[in-house]
Protein backbone atom coordinates (compact mmCIF):
# COMPACT_ATOMS: atom_id res chain seq x y z
CA UNK A 1 0.00 0.00 0.00
CA UNK A 2 1.28 3.06 -0.49
CA UNK A 3 0.19 6.37 1.94
CA UNK A 4 -0.53 9.61 0.21
CA UNK A 5 -1.78 11.60 2.71
CA UNK A 6 -2.97 10.75 6.73
CA UNK A 7 -6.70 9.80 5.38
CA UNK A 8 -6.02 8.48 1.69
CA UNK A 9 -4.21 5.00 0.62
CA UNK A 10 -4.41 3.68 -2.52
CA UNK A 11 -4.92 -0.43 -2.79
CA UNK A 12 -3.02 -1.47 -6.01
CA UNK A 13 -5.60 -3.58 -8.21
CA UNK A 14 -5.22 -7.50 -8.31
CA UNK A 15 -4.92 -8.96 -11.41
CA UNK A 16 -7.42 -12.09 -11.98
CA UNK A 17 -6.54 -13.56 -15.42
CA UNK A 18 -8.65 -16.94 -16.33
CA UNK A 19 -8.42 -19.67 -13.58
CA UNK A 20 -5.71 -17.78 -11.81
CA UNK A 21 -5.56 -17.13 -8.51
CA UNK A 22 -5.55 -13.59 -7.57
CA UNK A 23 -2.48 -12.27 -6.20
CA UNK A 24 -0.51 -9.51 -5.64
CA UNK A 25 2.06 -10.24 -7.98
CA UNK A 26 1.22 -9.49 -12.09
CA UNK A 27 0.61 -12.92 -13.63
CA UNK A 28 1.32 -13.73 -17.25
CA UNK A 29 -1.93 -14.55 -19.49
CA UNK A 30 -1.05 -18.44 -20.04
CA UNK A 31 -2.63 -18.27 -23.63
CA UNK A 32 -3.32 -21.46 -26.07
CA UNK A 33 -4.10 -20.70 -29.46
CA UNK A 34 -6.10 -23.72 -31.48
CA UNK A 35 -5.32 -24.54 -35.34
CA UNK A 36 -7.63 -26.83 -37.26
CA UNK A 37 -7.38 -27.63 -41.13
CA UNK A 38 -10.29 -29.77 -42.56
CA UNK A 39 -8.42 -31.99 -45.26
CA UNK A 40 -4.81 -33.55 -46.01
CA UNK A 41 -4.62 -31.31 -48.90
CA UNK A 42 -1.11 -30.34 -50.02
CA UNK A 43 -2.66 -26.69 -49.80
CA UNK A 44 -4.51 -27.49 -46.22
CA UNK A 45 -1.24 -28.71 -44.66
CA UNK A 46 0.69 -25.56 -45.51
CA UNK A 47 -2.11 -23.64 -43.83
CA UNK A 48 -1.92 -25.97 -40.94
CA UNK A 49 1.92 -25.39 -40.40
CA UNK A 50 1.60 -21.43 -41.39
CA UNK A 51 -1.18 -21.27 -38.67
CA UNK A 52 1.00 -23.35 -35.78
CA UNK A 53 4.14 -20.62 -36.49
CA UNK A 54 1.94 -17.90 -36.59
CA UNK A 55 0.34 -18.60 -33.23
CA UNK A 56 3.59 -19.58 -31.68
CA UNK A 57 5.26 -15.87 -32.81
CA UNK A 58 2.30 -14.05 -32.07
CA UNK A 59 1.76 -15.01 -28.60
CA UNK A 60 5.62 -14.94 -27.78
CA UNK A 61 5.53 -11.39 -29.17
CA UNK A 62 3.17 -10.22 -26.33
CA UNK A 63 5.30 -9.96 -22.82
CA UNK A 64 2.22 -10.41 -20.92
CA UNK A 65 1.48 -13.53 -22.38
CA UNK A 66 3.30 -17.07 -22.07
CA UNK A 67 2.26 -19.77 -24.26
CA UNK A 68 0.36 -22.59 -23.00
CA UNK A 69 0.14 -24.26 -25.71
CA UNK A 70 -0.46 -25.11 -29.29
CA UNK A 71 -3.49 -27.44 -30.04
CA UNK A 72 -4.06 -28.62 -34.01
CA UNK A 73 -6.15 -30.91 -35.52
CA UNK A 74 -5.12 -31.88 -38.84
CA UNK A 75 -7.81 -32.85 -41.39
CA UNK A 76 -10.57 -32.79 -39.36
CA UNK A 77 -14.17 -31.58 -40.00
CA UNK A 78 -14.98 -28.74 -38.00
CA UNK A 79 -18.47 -30.18 -37.51
CA UNK A 80 -18.19 -32.59 -34.33
CA UNK A 81 -15.77 -31.21 -31.64
CA UNK A 82 -15.95 -34.86 -29.81
CA UNK A 83 -13.88 -36.28 -32.83
CA UNK A 84 -11.10 -33.61 -32.64
CA UNK A 85 -8.82 -34.86 -30.39
CA UNK A 86 -6.45 -31.73 -29.81
CA UNK A 87 -9.83 -29.85 -29.26
CA UNK A 88 -10.68 -31.83 -26.65
CA UNK A 89 -7.48 -31.36 -24.82
CA UNK A 90 -7.34 -28.10 -24.85
CA UNK A 91 -10.81 -27.96 -22.98
CA UNK A 92 -9.39 -30.21 -20.77
CA UNK A 93 -6.68 -28.25 -20.05
CA UNK A 94 -9.02 -25.42 -19.75
CA UNK A 95 -10.85 -27.24 -17.24
CA UNK A 96 -8.26 -27.93 -15.11
CA UNK A 97 -7.14 -24.54 -15.02
CA UNK A 98 -4.03 -24.45 -17.18
CA UNK A 99 -4.99 -22.32 -19.80
CA UNK A 100 -6.17 -18.28 -19.60
CA UNK A 101 -7.72 -17.65 -23.19
CA UNK A 102 -7.67 -19.42 -26.46
CA UNK A 103 -6.46 -17.91 -29.59
CA UNK A 104 -7.83 -19.39 -32.91
CA UNK A 105 -8.05 -17.99 -36.43
CA UNK A 106 -11.88 -17.73 -37.09
CA UNK A 107 -15.21 -18.97 -35.65
CA UNK A 108 -15.10 -21.53 -38.47
CA UNK A 109 -11.96 -22.83 -37.04
CA UNK A 110 -13.44 -23.60 -33.48
CA UNK A 111 -16.17 -24.70 -34.71
CA UNK A 112 -18.65 -25.10 -37.69
CA UNK A 113 -21.72 -26.25 -35.33
CA UNK A 114 -23.33 -23.06 -33.72
CA UNK A 115 -24.23 -25.53 -30.60
CA UNK A 116 -21.23 -26.68 -30.10
CA UNK A 117 -19.67 -22.85 -30.76
CA UNK A 118 -22.06 -21.69 -27.77
CA UNK A 119 -22.02 -24.11 -25.55
CA UNK A 120 -18.37 -24.22 -25.40
CA UNK A 121 -17.78 -20.27 -25.36
CA UNK A 122 -20.41 -19.88 -22.57
CA UNK A 123 -18.41 -22.73 -20.54
CA UNK A 124 -15.41 -20.66 -20.79
CA UNK A 125 -16.73 -17.88 -20.41
CA UNK A 126 -17.92 -19.12 -16.96
CA UNK A 127 -14.22 -20.02 -16.39
CA UNK A 128 -13.59 -16.32 -17.20
CA UNK A 129 -11.35 -17.78 -20.08
CA UNK A 130 -11.80 -16.15 -23.25
CA UNK A 131 -11.65 -17.13 -26.74
CA UNK A 132 -10.14 -14.97 -29.00
CA UNK A 133 -10.78 -15.03 -33.12
CA UNK A 134 -8.00 -13.23 -34.88
CA UNK A 135 -10.45 -12.77 -37.78
CA UNK A 136 -13.04 -10.75 -35.88
CA UNK A 137 -11.32 -9.34 -33.70
CA UNK A 138 -13.10 -10.39 -31.23
CA UNK A 139 -12.77 -11.54 -27.97
CA UNK A 140 -15.82 -13.49 -26.21
CA UNK A 141 -15.84 -12.26 -22.49
CA UNK A 142 -16.63 -8.57 -24.18
CA UNK A 143 -19.99 -10.09 -24.77
CA UNK A 144 -22.97 -8.46 -23.19
CA UNK A 145 -23.76 -10.20 -19.73
CA UNK A 146 -26.36 -13.13 -20.20
CA UNK A 147 -30.43 -12.40 -20.47
CA UNK A 148 -32.33 -13.42 -17.90
CA UNK A 149 -35.27 -14.09 -20.26
CA UNK A 150 -36.16 -17.47 -22.04
CA UNK A 151 -33.61 -19.51 -23.22
CA UNK A 152 -34.13 -18.35 -26.87
CA UNK A 153 -33.41 -15.09 -25.91
CA UNK A 154 -30.17 -15.90 -24.32
CA UNK A 155 -29.33 -17.87 -27.68
CA UNK A 156 -29.97 -14.63 -29.93
CA UNK A 157 -28.14 -12.56 -27.52
CA UNK A 158 -24.77 -15.56 -28.23
CA UNK A 159 -25.15 -15.84 -31.76
CA UNK A 160 -25.45 -12.20 -32.24
CA UNK A 161 -22.28 -11.72 -29.89
CA UNK A 162 -20.12 -14.07 -31.64
CA UNK A 163 -21.73 -13.68 -35.56
CA UNK A 164 -23.23 -10.68 -35.45
CA UNK A 165 -26.69 -12.23 -36.33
Amino acid sequence: MISLASNVTVIPAKKTIGTQKTTDKVQKTRVAAYCRVSTDSDEQETSYETQIEHYTSFINSHPDWVLAGIYADDGISGMNTKKRDEFQRMINDCNEGKIDMVITKSISRFARNTVDCLNYTRALKNKNIGVYFEKKHFRTPTCPKPCNGAPNLQVQADCWCLFGV
